[in-house]
């Protein structure tokens, strides 16, 4: 099992970055296939990114592409999300999520099976 606590959600105007991490919990986080999903009010979980257990392999959501990047540290049992050029659009509750697989990279919420509580990332316009 594993347990993942994000962080760095955050208030920031249009155009502006941040920064998510996501801490994971155990000794085999590098067996995990890693997303990150965000909900917006009166909206269904949405995929956004997700990187393989070695980090080779990334995939975005059409709506992020070049503008977020998800990134991993294998020794520090995290894993990050790069927000850059924020839109309103963007605001949402952003969750990371993992799998234990070797069936590629997930990038559907019903692939993975262990899950954060979630942090707030508001872009006011």
């Amino acid at each position: 099992q594993v347990q993942l606590v994000e962080s760095g959600g955050g208030l920031v105007q249009d155009g502006g970055s941040l920064r998510l991490s996501c801490a994971a919990s155990g000794r085999t986080f590098n067996t995990y296939v890693m997303g990150w999903f965000r909900q917006a009010p009166g909206k269904e979980r949405e995929f956004v990114a997700a990187i393989s257990q070695s980090g080779g392999v990334t995939y975005y959501a059409d709506s992020v592409k070049g503008r977020f990047t998800i990134s991993r540290d294998n020794a520090k049992n995290t894993v990050y999300l790069q927000m850059n050029s924020l839109k309103p659009e963007d605001t949402a509750i952003y969750f990371c999520a993992a799998v234990q697989t070797l069936m590629g990279v997930p990038t559907r919420t019903y692939e993975y099976n262990y899950w954060g509580q979630g942090t707030q990332v508001t872009v006011s316009s």
